[in-house]
């Protein structure tokens, strides 16, 4: 498998199965179209950055991680270890990322998303930086976006689509497994097309 397919494999893998799928209908009960927004939307997202990692990618921004370790053990023993190894490391980053979440959750005054929500292009922007400092599960972040009934659907679209993709969890991760080069052009390109595509599905379906 090419890094550019594995790539849209993790963008799309925790924004579009069909457990995140269900809980959207359920919390969007009446709406189905939402459902069907934040498939196309996440969908064209995932694959565009594959595509863009096709044209544009580097091998020398992804850095996979180095296993020497490894070399001569029995398969399932490698497995294993390198099980051990990933969820080590992968628990730090998570860590990290779950701290930076909750302090932007407590530092961000209410008031500001009254503010924003008025303001109808940036509100789009304003959701989709608001899902990267939350860094909400996935299976929930549809309960949340439902609540925010001052914002516009095509803002809680973004909220949706951007999430899952791109939050301050999945970055510290990314920069834990690939390496901080890969991170700081992967992170913002996959902000950037997932507000575009969210825009514009939005656009045609409201």
């Amino acid at each position: 498998m090419t890094p550019a397919a594995a790539l849209a494999f993790l963008l799309s893998a925790p924004a579009i199965n069909p457990v995140v799928l269900v809980s959207t209908s359920v919390a969007f009960a009446g709406r189905p179209m939402v459902v069907v927004a934040r498939l196309v939307a996440s969908l064209f997202t995932a694959t565009v950055m594959g595509w863009l990692w096709l044209r544009l990618g580097r091998g020398e921004w992804l850095r996979p991680p180095a296993r020497p370790e490894l070399d001569g053990m029995p398969r399932t023993a490698a497995l294993l270890a390198a099980f051990r190894t990933d969820m080590t490391q992968a628990g730090g980053f998570l860590v990290i990322g779950a701290a930076a979440a909750a302090t932007m959750n407590v530092l961000a005054p209410p008031h500001w998303l009254r503010i924003v929500a008025g303001h109808r292009g940036l509100s789009v922007v304003a959701m989709a930086g608001l899902a990267v400092m939350l860094s909400i599960c996935s299976e929930a972040d549809a309960f949340v976006a439902a609540s925010l009934t001052q914002f516009s659907l095509t803002a809680r679209l973004a909220f949706l689509v951007v999430g899952p993709m791109v939050d301050s969890k999945l970055i510290a991760m990314q920069v834990g497994a690939f390496g901080r080069r890969f991170a700081a052009r992967f992170a913002p390109t996959t902000f950037v097309v997932g507000i575009l595509f969210a825009t514009v599905v939005g656009l045609v379906m409201w």
